[in-house]
C-alpha cells in the first residue's frame, strides 16, 4: 500500500513539477504578493480626513465650493409653479402620459412629459428622467422619437414609477433663436449664473412638481440620465438632498486628467461654466472636481456607468481610479452598499445591460424590499 502511495506521489511530481513552485513552461515564476495600496491624483478627496466627523466638516467646505462653481447665488427667486396640463394620452393601457408646463422663472415656463402608471395601489416612487444633447429633448425620453434605448419615461412607467422628463432649457419647447443648445441668450439674461446652475435648478423644480402629486411618495425620488443627462443626474443629486437614488450613464469627463478640459467653458454654443474660461486657459482648474461632487451625494445612493472607449481612453481609465476614491467616502459614511460603478466597452451607449442596471438601482433604493426579494420555488 505504501509502495502504491509513493508511486502516485512521484507521478504527481512528474506531472505538476517540483512541490512549492508555480513556474510556467516558459520559465516565468510568479510569487505570492500582498495587495498594495492604489495611489492616484484623486487621493486628495480624503487628505487630512481621519474620522467621520472630519469628513462631515470637510463636506460642508466641498458643498460651498460646488455651489460657487455653479454660481448658485445668482439664481432667481423660485416662482409659484402654476402647473398647466396641455394634453393627455393613454399608452398601451399601462400609463398616462401628459404634456405639462410650469414656471421656472417669472417669465419662463419649462415643459415636461409626466408619466403615471394607471393601476397604482397607492403612492409610488418617482424618477426625474434627463435626456442627453438632443434637439427634441423630452420627446426622446418619452419614447416618441429616435432611439428607444433612451425612452426612460416609457420604460420606468411600465415598471411602476411616476416619471417626469423635462426639457433641457435650450431644447424642445424652448429652443433659442440661435439654435438648440446655444446659451448666448441665457448668458445675456443671467451673465453671472452658469448653464449648469440653470439646468440643475430647473431639475430641482421638477422635483417640486413631483412632490405636489398624490401619486408620488415624496421621499422616494430618483434621477437618471445619459450623457448630458448623465452628469445632470450627478449635479442634481449633489445639489438636492431630496434625491434618494441617482444613476449617471456616460457622463462627461471631469476637470483634471482631461486633455479637453476647455470644453467645459467654450467660447460659443453650449457653455457650461462661462466664468472659469480665463483660468482654464491659464491651466488652472476649479477648486472642486467630479470625485468631490459625487462624494456630496453620500450616503445617498449613486451609480456611475461609463465606457472605457467613450472618448479619450486614458481619461476614462482615470475615471476608474476616481471612483475607487469615491467608494472610500461611502465606506467612511458607513453606506458602501449605496455606491456602485459599471465600466464597459460599448462606447457612448445606453445598452441593455446599462439600462437594466440603472432601473434595478432605482428598484433597490426606491421601492420596498419586497419588490426585489427573491423566493424559493414551491416543491
Amino acid at each position: 500500500m505504501r509502495i502504491k502511495s509513493t508511486l502516485l506521489w512521484l507521478c504527481l511530481i512528474m506531472v505538476a513539477g517540483p512541490v512549492g513552485t508555480a513556474q510556467a513552461e516558459d520559465g516565468v515564476t510568479r510569487k505570492r504578493s500582498e495587495p498594495a495600496s492604489i495611489n492616484s491624483s484623486w487621493d486628495d478627496l480624503l487628505d487630512g480626513i481621519d474620522t467621520p466627523e472630519d469628513w462631515i466638516e470637510h463636506k460642508k467646505v466641498l458643498k460651498k465650493r460646488y455651489l460657487n462653481l455653479i454660481r448658485d447665488q445668482f439664481k432667481p427667486d423660485k416662482p409659484d409653479l402654476q402647473i398647466q396640463f396641455h394634453d393627455t394620452v393613454i399608452v398601451d393601457g399601462v400609463y398616462r402620459r401628459q404634456l405639462i408646463s410650469y414656471q421656472v422663472e417669472d417669465d419662463e415656463r419649462a415643459h415636461a412629459y409626466l408619466g403615471v402608471p394607471l393601476f397604482l395601489r397607492g403612492p409610488a416612487p418617482a424618477v426625474v428622467a434627463l435626456h442627453g444633447t438632443y434637439k427634441q429633448g423630452k420627446s426622446r425620453a418619452a419614447g416618441l422619437i429616435e432611439n428607444p434605448d433612451k425612452a426612460y419615461l416609457d420604460h420606468l412607467c411600465r415598471r411602476g414609477y411616476v416619471v417626469i422628463a423635462p426639457d433641457h432649457f435650450v431644447a424642445g419647447h424652448r429652443i433659442p433663436k440661435a439654435g438648440p443648445y446655444d446659451t448666448e441668450a441665457f448668458y445675456k439674461k443671467h451673465p453671472e449664473w452658469t448653464a449648469v446652475g440653470k439646468f440643475t435648478y430647473e431639475h430641482s423644480i421638477a422635483i417640486d412638481v413631483l412632490q405636489t402629486m398624490k401619486e408620488v411618495v415624496p421621499d422616494k425620488i430618483g434621477v437618471l440620465g445619459h450623457s448630458l443627462g448623465g452628469h445632470g443626474s450627478m449635479f442634481l443629486a449633489a445639489y438636492d438632498d431630496r434625491v434618494q437614488a441617482a444613476a449617471g450613464n456616460c457622463s462627461a469627463s471631469f476637470f483634471r486628467q482631461n486633455s479637453k478640459v476647455e470644453a467645459w467653458s467654450r467660447d460659443h454654443w453650449y457653455i457650461y461654466f462661462k466664468h472659469i474660461r480665463p483660468d482654464l486657459l491659464k491651466g488652472e482648474l476649479p477648486p472642486i472636481d467630479f470625485h468631490e461632487i459625487m462624494a456630496l451625494i453620500a450616503p445617498r445612493a449613486f451609480l456611475d456607468l461609463s465606457g472605457l472607449n467613450d472618448g479619450d481612453p486614458l481619461t476614462q481609465r482615470q475615471r476608474v481610479l476616481m471612483l475607487l476614491k469615491v467608494m472610500d467616502v461611502y465606506e467612511l459614511e458607513k453606506a458602501p452598499q449605496n455606491f456602485a460603478f459599471f465600466v464597459h466597452g460599448k462606447g457612448h451607449s445606453v445598452a441593455h445591460e446599462s439600462r437594466e442596471l440603472m432601473y434595478g438601482w432605482m428598484d433597490s433604493h426606491l421601492k420596498p424590499s419586497a419588490a426585489t426579494k427573491t423566493k424559493l420555488v414551491t416543491p
